[in-house]
Protein backbone atom coordinates (compact mmCIF):
# COMPACT_ATOMS: atom_id res chain seq x y z
CA UNK A 1 0.00 0.00 0.00
CA UNK A 2 0.53 3.33 -0.66
CA UNK A 3 0.86 4.81 3.02
CA UNK A 4 1.13 8.40 4.80
CA UNK A 5 2.62 8.98 8.01
CA UNK A 6 2.76 12.11 9.97
CA UNK A 7 4.71 12.51 13.47
CA UNK A 8 6.35 15.06 14.85
CA UNK A 9 9.58 12.96 16.33
CA UNK A 10 11.78 11.80 13.89
CA UNK A 11 12.66 8.27 15.70
CA UNK A 12 8.53 7.56 15.61
CA UNK A 13 8.87 8.04 11.77
CA UNK A 14 11.64 6.06 11.30
CA UNK A 15 10.67 3.31 13.48
CA UNK A 16 7.42 3.28 11.60
CA UNK A 17 8.89 3.03 8.18
CA UNK A 18 11.18 0.24 8.65
CA UNK A 19 8.56 -1.67 9.71
CA UNK A 20 6.31 -0.47 6.74
CA UNK A 21 9.30 -1.04 4.54
CA UNK A 22 9.44 -4.80 6.26
CA UNK A 23 5.71 -5.27 5.20
CA UNK A 24 6.79 -4.32 1.64
CA UNK A 25 4.45 -0.93 1.83
CA UNK A 26 5.49 2.28 0.72
CA UNK A 27 5.75 4.91 2.77
CA UNK A 28 6.26 8.93 2.77
CA UNK A 29 7.27 10.57 6.20
CA UNK A 30 5.92 14.18 7.45
CA UNK A 31 6.37 15.91 10.52
CA UNK A 32 3.54 18.61 10.41
CA UNK A 33 0.07 18.81 9.57
CA UNK A 34 0.78 21.57 7.03
CA UNK A 35 3.32 19.03 5.48
CA UNK A 36 0.62 16.13 6.01
CA UNK A 37 -1.68 18.57 3.81
CA UNK A 38 0.87 19.48 1.04
CA UNK A 39 1.34 15.62 0.19
CA UNK A 40 -1.85 15.02 0.03
CA UNK A 41 -2.66 17.50 -1.91
CA UNK A 42 0.33 16.63 -4.23
CA UNK A 43 -0.63 12.75 -4.79
CA UNK A 44 -3.13 10.34 -3.61
CA UNK A 45 -2.65 7.24 -0.66
CA UNK A 46 -4.15 4.35 0.25
CA UNK A 47 -3.91 5.09 3.73
CA UNK A 48 -2.89 7.38 6.24
CA UNK A 49 -1.55 7.60 9.75
CA UNK A 50 -1.67 10.87 11.90
CA UNK A 51 -0.42 11.42 15.42
CA UNK A 52 -2.79 13.26 17.37
CA UNK A 53 -0.34 15.91 19.08
CA UNK A 54 2.41 18.22 17.61
CA UNK A 55 4.84 20.49 18.74
CA UNK A 56 1.98 23.33 19.51
CA UNK A 57 0.34 21.19 21.48
CA UNK A 58 1.32 17.85 23.12
CA UNK A 59 -1.93 16.55 25.03
CA UNK A 60 -5.52 17.68 23.60
CA UNK A 61 -5.24 16.12 20.32
CA UNK A 62 -6.57 19.33 18.82
CA UNK A 63 -3.82 19.53 16.50
CA UNK A 64 -4.53 15.90 15.29
CA UNK A 65 -8.43 16.65 14.89
CA UNK A 66 -7.98 19.49 12.87
CA UNK A 67 -5.83 17.88 10.72
CA UNK A 68 -8.32 14.87 10.09
CA UNK A 69 -11.26 16.77 9.44
CA UNK A 70 -8.92 18.71 6.57
CA UNK A 71 -7.79 15.18 5.57
CA UNK A 72 -11.69 14.04 5.26
CA UNK A 73 -12.46 17.29 3.35
CA UNK A 74 -9.83 16.88 0.66
CA UNK A 75 -10.57 13.28 -0.04
CA UNK A 76 -13.57 11.77 1.79
CA UNK A 77 -12.69 8.28 1.27
CA UNK A 78 -9.09 8.02 2.20
CA UNK A 79 -8.71 6.05 5.21
CA UNK A 80 -6.97 7.43 8.35
CA UNK A 81 -5.56 5.96 11.29
CA UNK A 82 -4.87 7.75 14.23
CA UNK A 83 -1.87 7.44 16.81
CA UNK A 84 -1.22 9.10 19.90
CA UNK A 85 1.20 8.76 23.33
CA UNK A 86 -1.77 10.58 25.49
CA UNK A 87 -4.78 8.35 24.04
CA UNK A 88 -8.33 8.05 25.90
CA UNK A 89 -11.74 7.03 25.31
CA UNK A 90 -13.06 10.51 24.45
CA UNK A 91 -10.06 11.40 21.94
CA UNK A 92 -10.76 8.76 20.31
CA UNK A 93 -14.26 8.26 20.27
CA UNK A 94 -14.19 12.04 18.76
CA UNK A 95 -11.51 11.11 16.19
CA UNK A 96 -13.64 8.00 15.05
CA UNK A 97 -17.45 9.92 15.08
CA UNK A 98 -15.58 12.38 12.62
CA UNK A 99 -14.37 9.78 10.40
CA UNK A 100 -11.19 7.63 11.28
CA UNK A 101 -11.20 4.33 10.41
CA UNK A 102 -9.12 3.10 13.18
CA UNK A 103 -7.03 4.25 16.60
CA UNK A 104 -3.63 3.04 17.45
CA UNK A 105 -1.78 3.83 21.04
CA UNK A 106 2.01 4.65 21.09
CA UNK A 107 3.93 2.65 22.11
CA UNK A 108 2.71 0.40 19.68
CA UNK A 109 2.49 -3.28 18.62
CA UNK A 110 3.76 -4.03 15.63
CA UNK A 111 1.66 -6.85 15.04
CA UNK A 112 -1.54 -4.41 15.44
CA UNK A 113 0.39 -1.95 13.11
CA UNK A 114 0.13 -4.33 10.36
CA UNK A 115 -2.90 -5.99 10.97
CA UNK A 116 -4.62 -2.76 10.55
CA UNK A 117 -2.94 -2.12 7.09
CA UNK A 118 -3.97 -5.79 6.04
CA UNK A 119 -7.60 -5.17 7.12
CA UNK A 120 -7.36 -1.71 5.12
CA UNK A 121 -5.87 -2.61 2.68
CA UNK A 122 -8.71 -4.81 2.28
CA UNK A 123 -11.35 -2.57 2.38
CA UNK A 124 -9.52 -0.55 -0.14
CA UNK A 125 -10.34 -3.39 -2.78
CA UNK A 126 -13.93 -3.98 -1.79
CA UNK A 127 -14.33 0.09 -1.89
CA UNK A 128 -12.86 0.10 -4.91
CA UNK A 129 -14.72 -2.49 -6.68
CA UNK A 130 -18.11 -1.24 -5.19
CA UNK A 131 -17.05 2.36 -7.20
CA UNK A 132 -16.19 0.44 -10.54
CA UNK A 133 -19.54 -1.32 -10.48
CA UNK A 134 -21.73 2.28 -9.73
CA UNK A 135 -19.34 4.26 -12.23
CA UNK A 136 -20.71 1.29 -14.83
CA UNK A 137 -24.51 1.66 -13.15
CA UNK A 138 -23.95 4.90 -13.74
CA UNK A 139 -23.53 4.47 -17.21
CA UNK A 140 -26.57 2.59 -17.65
CA UNK A 141 -28.74 5.06 -16.31
CA UNK A 142 -27.25 8.19 -18.11
CA UNK A 143 -28.27 5.33 -21.05
CA UNK A 144 -31.96 5.19 -19.89
CA UNK A 145 -32.42 8.92 -20.17
CA UNK A 146 -33.95 10.11 -23.36
CA UNK A 147 -31.32 10.29 -26.26
CA UNK A 148 -33.78 11.66 -28.79
CA UNK A 149 -37.19 12.16 -29.69
CA UNK A 150 -39.55 13.43 -32.55
CA UNK A 151 -39.35 17.04 -33.39
CA UNK A 152 -42.47 19.42 -32.97
CA UNK A 153 -44.02 21.94 -34.76
CA UNK A 154 -45.42 24.18 -31.79
CA UNK A 155 -43.21 23.34 -28.78
CA UNK A 156 -39.36 22.40 -27.66
CA UNK A 157 -38.69 20.40 -24.46
CA UNK A 158 -35.55 19.32 -22.70
CA UNK A 159 -34.58 17.52 -19.38
CA UNK A 160 -31.78 17.64 -16.90
CA UNK A 161 -31.06 15.04 -14.26
CA UNK A 162 -28.25 15.40 -11.29
CA UNK A 163 -27.96 12.43 -9.54
CA UNK A 164 -27.18 13.39 -5.55
CA UNK A 165 -24.70 9.94 -5.81
CA UNK A 166 -23.26 8.40 -8.24
CA UNK A 167 -26.94 6.66 -9.23
CA UNK A 168 -30.44 8.20 -8.30
CA UNK A 169 -33.77 7.99 -8.22
CA UNK A 170 -35.46 10.64 -10.43
CA UNK A 171 -36.32 9.66 -13.86
CA UNK A 172 -37.45 11.63 -16.47
CA UNK A 173 -38.38 10.59 -20.13
CA UNK A 174 -39.95 11.96 -23.53
CA UNK A 175 -42.27 9.24 -25.11
CA UNK A 176 -43.68 9.33 -28.88
CA UNK A 177 -47.38 8.46 -28.80
CA UNK A 178 -47.95 8.89 -32.31
CA UNK A 179 -47.73 11.63 -34.97
CA UNK A 180 -47.54 14.78 -33.51
CA UNK A 181 -48.42 13.34 -29.75
CA UNK A 182 -45.56 13.70 -27.01
CA UNK A 183 -45.94 12.12 -24.02
CA UNK A 184 -43.17 13.82 -21.45
CA UNK A 185 -42.83 12.87 -17.48
CA UNK A 186 -40.74 13.35 -14.70
CA UNK A 187 -40.87 10.76 -11.28
CA UNK A 188 -39.33 10.56 -8.24
CA UNK A 189 -39.00 7.14 -6.48
CA UNK A 190 -38.43 6.65 -2.68
CA UNK A 191 -35.37 6.31 -1.44
CA UNK A 192 -31.70 6.89 -2.62
CA UNK A 193 -28.80 5.32 -4.23
CA UNK A 194 -29.12 1.25 -5.57
CA UNK A 195 -32.46 0.44 -4.24
CA UNK A 196 -33.82 4.12 -6.35
CA UNK A 197 -32.17 3.54 -9.21
CA UNK A 198 -33.21 -0.09 -9.52
CA UNK A 199 -36.88 1.66 -9.49
CA UNK A 200 -36.61 3.83 -11.60
CA UNK A 201 -35.10 0.96 -14.19
CA UNK A 202 -38.55 -0.78 -13.34
CA UNK A 203 -40.09 2.07 -13.73
CA UNK A 204 -39.08 2.68 -17.24
CA UNK A 205 -39.47 -0.37 -18.73
CA UNK A 206 -43.32 -0.22 -18.00
CA UNK A 207 -43.40 2.93 -19.32
CA UNK A 208 -41.67 2.22 -22.21
CA UNK A 209 -43.30 -1.72 -22.64
CA UNK A 210 -46.41 -0.16 -22.64
CA UNK A 211 -46.50 2.54 -25.11
CA UNK A 212 -49.22 1.08 -27.11
CA UNK A 213 -51.68 1.70 -24.28
CA UNK A 214 -50.35 5.19 -23.77
CA UNK A 215 -51.12 6.01 -27.44
CA UNK A 216 -54.38 5.48 -27.23
CA UNK A 217 -55.55 6.36 -23.29
CA UNK A 218 -52.72 7.86 -21.38
CA UNK A 219 -54.82 7.50 -18.00
CA UNK A 220 -55.14 3.78 -18.43
CA UNK A 221 -51.54 3.67 -19.21
CA UNK A 222 -50.42 4.78 -15.94
CA UNK A 223 -53.61 3.05 -14.41
CA UNK A 224 -51.55 -0.01 -15.64
CA UNK A 225 -47.93 1.22 -14.58
CA UNK A 226 -49.09 1.74 -11.49
CA UNK A 227 -50.55 -1.80 -10.71
CA UNK A 228 -47.17 -3.41 -12.14
CA UNK A 229 -45.16 -0.86 -9.71
CA UNK A 230 -47.35 -1.67 -6.44
CA UNK A 231 -46.80 -5.82 -7.51
CA UNK A 232 -42.71 -5.63 -7.92
CA UNK A 233 -42.14 -3.60 -5.30
CA UNK A 234 -42.00 -3.76 -1.75
CA UNK A 235 -44.94 -1.53 0.04
CA UNK A 236 -42.77 1.21 1.59
CA UNK A 237 -41.52 1.84 -2.00
CA UNK A 238 -43.46 4.41 -4.42
CA UNK A 239 -42.84 7.60 -6.34
CA UNK A 240 -44.17 10.55 -6.96
CA UNK A 241 -44.91 11.79 -11.35
CA UNK A 242 -46.07 14.14 -13.28
CA UNK A 243 -47.21 12.70 -16.84
CA UNK A 244 -48.11 15.12 -19.77
CA UNK A 245 -49.28 14.28 -22.91
CA UNK A 246 -48.89 17.38 -25.62
CA UNK A 247 -50.75 17.39 -28.86
CA UNK A 248 -49.01 19.73 -31.31
CA UNK A 249 -52.14 20.28 -33.80
CA UNK A 250 -54.25 21.82 -30.97
CA UNK A 251 -51.43 23.01 -28.15
CA UNK A 252 -53.47 21.32 -25.90
CA UNK A 253 -51.53 19.61 -22.36
CA UNK A 254 -53.13 16.99 -20.77
CA UNK A 255 -51.55 16.31 -17.12
CA UNK A 256 -51.66 13.90 -15.01
CA UNK A 257 -49.91 14.52 -11.43
CA UNK A 258 -49.14 11.76 -8.88
CA UNK A 259 -48.45 13.61 -5.71
CA UNK A 260 -45.94 15.13 -6.90
CA UNK A 261 -44.56 19.12 -6.62
CA UNK A 262 -46.94 21.44 -8.79
CA UNK A 263 -45.23 21.62 -11.96
CA UNK A 264 -44.92 25.38 -13.02
CA UNK A 265 -46.42 27.09 -15.94
CA UNK A 266 -44.70 30.20 -17.30
CA UNK A 267 -47.49 32.63 -18.98
CA UNK A 268 -45.76 34.47 -21.69
CA UNK A 269 -46.96 37.34 -19.88
CA UNK A 270 -44.90 36.29 -16.79
CA UNK A 271 -48.23 35.11 -15.29
CA UNK A 272 -47.28 31.27 -13.21
CA UNK A 273 -49.58 28.85 -13.06
CA UNK A 274 -49.09 25.65 -10.47
CA UNK A 275 -50.29 22.78 -12.11
CA UNK A 276 -51.32 20.25 -8.75
CA UNK A 277 -51.68 16.87 -7.80
CA UNK A 278 -54.53 15.07 -9.63
CA UNK A 279 -53.62 11.85 -7.79
CA UNK A 280 -52.20 9.60 -5.34
CA UNK A 281 -48.14 8.86 -6.03
CA UNK A 282 -47.40 5.44 -8.09
CA UNK A 283 -47.06 2.17 -5.86
CA UNK A 284 -49.09 3.03 -2.80
CA UNK A 285 -52.27 1.18 -3.53
CA UNK A 286 -53.14 -1.62 -6.34
CA UNK A 287 -56.53 0.34 -6.59
CA UNK A 288 -55.63 3.90 -8.08
CA UNK A 289 -57.46 6.11 -9.80
CA UNK A 290 -56.70 9.63 -11.36
CA UNK A 291 -57.76 13.01 -12.70
CA UNK A 292 -56.87 14.45 -15.95
CA UNK A 293 -56.65 18.06 -16.43
CA UNK A 294 -56.68 20.03 -19.42
CA UNK A 295 -54.17 23.31 -20.20
CA UNK A 296 -53.57 25.12 -23.39
CA UNK A 297 -49.87 26.34 -24.57
CA UNK A 298 -49.51 29.58 -26.14
CA UNK A 299 -46.34 30.92 -28.09
CA UNK A 300 -44.24 31.92 -25.56
CA UNK A 301 -45.62 30.18 -22.17
CA UNK A 302 -43.20 28.14 -20.53
CA UNK A 303 -43.81 24.42 -18.44
CA UNK A 304 -41.31 23.16 -15.92
CA UNK A 305 -41.84 20.72 -13.80
CA UNK A 306 -39.21 19.48 -11.52
CA UNK A 307 -38.30 17.42 -8.62
CA UNK A 308 -38.28 17.85 -4.59
CA UNK A 309 -34.08 17.90 -4.76
CA UNK A 310 -34.72 21.11 -6.72
CA UNK A 311 -36.87 23.61 -4.12
CA UNK A 312 -35.26 21.60 -1.38
CA UNK A 313 -31.22 22.25 -2.59
CA UNK A 314 -29.54 23.93 0.28
CA UNK A 315 -31.88 22.51 3.57
CA UNK A 316 -28.43 20.96 5.22
CA UNK A 317 -27.96 24.94 6.02
CA UNK A 318 -30.91 26.07 7.39
CA UNK A 319 -32.36 27.49 4.01
CA UNK A 320 -33.71 26.08 1.11
CA UNK A 321 -33.73 27.02 -3.10
CA UNK A 322 -37.55 27.15 -2.94
CA UNK A 323 -40.26 28.12 -6.01
CA UNK A 324 -39.72 31.95 -5.49
CA UNK A 325 -35.96 31.22 -6.52
CA UNK A 326 -36.84 28.77 -8.92
CA UNK A 327 -38.89 31.26 -10.53
CA UNK A 328 -36.61 33.72 -10.42
CA UNK A 329 -33.84 32.06 -11.93
CA UNK A 330 -36.64 30.23 -15.04
CA UNK A 331 -37.59 34.28 -15.83
CA UNK A 332 -33.90 35.20 -15.93
CA UNK A 333 -33.02 32.47 -18.31
CA UNK A 334 -36.14 32.20 -20.38
CA UNK A 335 -35.04 34.03 -23.28
CA UNK A 336 -32.75 31.47 -23.79
CA UNK A 337 -33.49 28.18 -25.68
CA UNK A 338 -34.71 25.29 -23.71
CA UNK A 339 -31.56 23.82 -23.71
CA UNK A 340 -29.32 26.33 -22.20
CA UNK A 341 -32.01 27.51 -20.17
CA UNK A 342 -32.28 24.30 -18.28
CA UNK A 343 -28.21 24.33 -18.18
CA UNK A 344 -28.47 27.68 -16.27
CA UNK A 345 -31.35 26.70 -13.98
CA UNK A 346 -29.62 23.95 -12.51
CA UNK A 347 -26.58 25.81 -12.50
CA UNK A 348 -28.22 28.36 -9.91
CA UNK A 349 -29.71 25.24 -7.80
CA UNK A 350 -26.27 23.73 -7.60
CA UNK A 351 -24.34 27.02 -6.84
CA UNK A 352 -27.22 27.69 -4.11
CA UNK A 353 -25.76 24.06 -2.36
CA UNK A 354 -22.10 24.15 -3.36
CA UNK A 355 -20.97 21.84 -0.57
CA UNK A 356 -23.67 19.05 0.12
CA UNK A 357 -26.27 17.66 -3.04
CA UNK A 358 -28.67 15.53 -0.49
CA UNK A 359 -30.71 14.57 -3.42
CA UNK A 360 -31.03 14.29 -7.28
CA UNK A 361 -31.65 17.48 -8.93
CA UNK A 362 -34.34 17.19 -12.21
CA UNK A 363 -36.24 19.12 -14.46
CA UNK A 364 -38.29 18.83 -17.21
CA UNK A 365 -39.03 21.74 -19.81
CA UNK A 366 -42.06 22.25 -22.49
CA UNK A 367 -41.69 25.81 -24.44
CA UNK A 368 -44.20 26.91 -26.67
CA UNK A 369 -42.83 28.41 -29.91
Amino acid sequence: MNILVADDQVDVLEAIRLLLKGAGHLAEMVESPRAALAAVERRSFDLVFIDMNYSRDTTSGEEGLALLDKLLAHDANVPVVVMTAWSSVDLAVDAMRRGAVDFIQKPWDNARVLATIEKQATRSKERKKVRSELEIARHVQQRLLPQHSQALKTVSFGGRCVPAREIGGDYYDFLDLGPGRLGALLADVSGKGVPAALLTANLQASFRGQLELGMKLPKALLGSVNKLFHESTPAEYFATMFFAEYRDQTRELRYINCGHPAALLIRAGGEVEHLEATALPIGIFSSWSCEEKTVTLAPGDLLVAFSDGVLEAGVERGDEFGEARLIEALHAARASAVEPMLDATVAEVLRFSPEVQSDDVTLVALRAV
